[in-house]
């Protein structure tokens, strides 16, 4: 009997809550640091990261009014299934180069993060929001709100910390995410979409691609329907594009040098609150 051949796992994009193929049918043909295992991997197109906005803004309003309690009860069960996978993404940390400790705290930290900012889900709005004191018969109320559209280029030096770190709090705030993955480390990626499909979120909450980040730089940054962008690197002319397209129609714009994502000090409510939008409201007294 001959001997039996693997399956190799196909790595395609995630969008819209489905795993299409890139539509220009390229790929990028990844090699482990011993260049012993090959994997081909999607190379996303300007296409498919329109085809991701088109999904992602049809998500976040449907999100953004979700209670605040069932987006924590959704990042909880991202942490849940995470924990139940976690051999599956040994297996592919360890082949982009990871030590067994190292990807197996990268994982466990993984999963905190996401707990960590379920529980901060129902709370930050509280901790963020202030009455504000006015001399006329009025209440005066400010509190956050989602922004709406993010569209981020994930750490290049991360596999999936760095993905999650940056996933977690904008849709703990309410918004929905078109995210570049790692070009260097990129197999986390879609396995992670794998566990996000399972998970109970909404289809285009989350929508992932992969890809050359300097040939996806521009479009991330210039769409006009993208409300916010998230840039992560050190990369002058990078930032430098970033900003200036992002005045093009007032994104906001975040920025996360390069930075150990295994430090507390990069878990924080004001993450959500970079992604959100001050809304002051009047109110008549007695009304």
């Amino acid at each position: 009997m001959s001997k039996r051949i693997d399956i190799q796992k196909t790595y395609k994009l995630f969008i819209g809550g489905k795993f299409p193929r890139t539509e220009s049918g390229r790929y990028i043909k990844w090699t482990d640091i011993k260049e012993t295992t090959v994997v081909n991997i999607c190379r996303g197109s300007r296409k498919d990261f329109r085809n991701a906005m088109v999904s992602a803004r049809g998500a976040v309003s449907g999100w953004s009014s979700r209670t605040a309690y069932n987006r924590a009860q959704i990042l909880y069960r991202i942490g849940e299934m995470l924990e139940g996978r976690k051999d599956q993404f040994m297996a592919e940390l360890t082949l982009q180069g990871l030590s067994k400790k190292q990807a197996e705290n990268e994982i466990s930290q993984s999963i905190d993060r996401l707990i960590y900012y379920a529980g901060w889900a129902d709370k930050f709005q509280q901790v963020f929001s202030r009455v504000n004191p006015v001399s006329l018969p009025y209440f005066n109320f400010t509190v956050p709100e989602a922004t709406g559209v993010v569209a981020a280029i994930a750490p290049d030096d991360s596999s999936l910390l760095g993905l999650v770190s940056i996933i977690a709090p904008v849709i703990a705030g309410g918004n929905s995410i078109v995210i570049l993955a790692s070009e260097s480390f990129p197999l986390c990626s879609i396995t992670f979409a794998e566990v996000l499909h399972s998970s109970d979120v909404p289809d285009g909450v989350v929508n992932i691609l992969t890809g050359y980040r300097n040939e996806l730089i521009e479009h991330f940054s210039s769409h006009m329907d993208v409300n916010a962008i998230i840039y992560c690197g050190d990369n002058s002319d990078d930032k430098k594009l970033v900003e200036t397209n992002a005045a093009l129609n007032v994104k906001h714009v975040i920025h996360f040098p390069n930075q150990d994502w295994a430090k507390n000090l990069h878990q924080s409510p004001y993450h959500i609150l970079k992604c959100q939008e001050t809304k002051t409201t009047w109110h008549p007294i007695g009304v």
